[in-house]
């Protein structure tokens, strides 16, 4: 059985649709899947058992990155096949497949990860899933190896509105890592890509020397989830690394303000969300433009975020003494 699995451009909206992929690789096992994605996110598939191909989408004029998707599955028989086409693509129904499932985008207001059950009936949304390789997990443990536990931080974002200020970050890990904190003494890692160093530079120098470990632009995408295992405890803007932590197990508190936890909130038992005072809703001013805007995280304070974060820890260290919850958004 041959399996095309045409999803995101973004790492969080791919991480999003890992676990219907793992549904997929349970319920086919001896299936063959073609994996068709941006480039950002084509680590994230690229050591799942059963996917022997990752096609990457390079977004061309006049949509012609759908055409070089085509011109390759116009030549591979789907007819018993099944097209999974989670970009609302329409190459589903230029293929002669025998399933086809499309996702349209629509959420209806519920989270993302609900609205992708569905596209495979599923009744319980599949929970996003890692595959790293055994290289990628030995040198996660050189770059985070045994000690004090780490305290995770992503201070960056894909735009600058989504972006909490650095001092925040500086402040709540000071918090967080005092004597009296939750994690006192932790080491703090801080994670992102190599384009965003200048986004979190002020958080790297403001960490101190022994305690800092520097992850930024210095791994690979799968390398930086391996290590997000190793952590105690991840703190971030609403990005694709939030849902990357989310997915790799680690306590993961978003912090959001001009987007929707009901839609994007990290999914999981050991997820939770700290959010602006302004609400959704009334945070964009007048002739808001997302290219130029500042942050518009400044309602969310220091103090709320240090609440959530310790219900966070409090709640999985009773759930790790009592045993694990169902998944769901958090």
């Amino acid at each position: 059985m041959r399996i095309l699995f045409v999803t995101a451009t973004r790492i969080g909206d791919a991480v999003l649709t890992t676990g219907l992929l793992g549904h997929l690789i349970d319920r086919y096992p001896n299936a063959r899947i073609t994996v068709a994605c941006g480039v950002a996110a084509a680590p994230l598939f690229e050591a799942a058992p059963g996917v022997e191909r990752v096609i990457v989408l390079v977004k061309r004029k006049w949509a012609g990155h759908w055409f070089d998707l085509w011109r390759y599955a116009i030549r591979v028989w789907w007819g018993w096949s099944m097209v999974i086409d989670l970009r609302g693509s329409l190459i589903a129904y230029f293929l002669l497949a025998r399933n086809r499932r499309v996702y349209w985008g629509e959420t209806g207001g519920r989270h993302r990860l609900i609205a992708l059950a569905r596209v495979l009936r599923l009744p319980k949304p599949p929970a996003p899933r890692i595959w790293t390789t055994p290289a990628q997990e030995v040198e996660a443990a050189r770059r985070i190896p045994e000690g004090e536990p780490v305290l995770a931080l992503g201070p960056t974002a894909n735009w600058r509105g989504k972006i909490w200020r650095a001092e925040n970050f500086v402040a709540l890990a000071e918090r967080l890592t005092a004597p009296d904190g939750i994690l006192p003494g932790a080491r703090i890692a801080i994670f992102g890509a190599a384009n965003e160093r200048e986004i979190a530079r002020p958080v790297i120098e403001a960490m101190p020397e022994d305690r800092r470990i520097d992850l930024v632009g210095g791994i690979d995408l799968m390398t930086a989830a391996a290590a997000l295992k190793r952590c105690a405890l991840y703190i971030g803007n609403d990005s694709g690394l939030m849902h990357l932590a989310a997915a790799a197990g680690v306590p993961t508190l978003g912090l959001f303000g001009p987007s929707q936890p009901e839609v994007y909130a990290p999914w999981g038992k050991r997820t939770a969300v700290a959010r602006t005072a302004i609400p959704y809703e009334n945070l964009f001013p007048p002739g808001y433009d997302h290219r130029t805007t500042d942050s518009l995280m400044d309602s969310l304070s220091v103090e709320a975020a240090e609440a959530a974060a310790v219900a966070l820890w409090e709640r999985c260290r009773d759930e790790d003494n009592w045993g694990e919850g169902e998944g769901g958004p958090g």
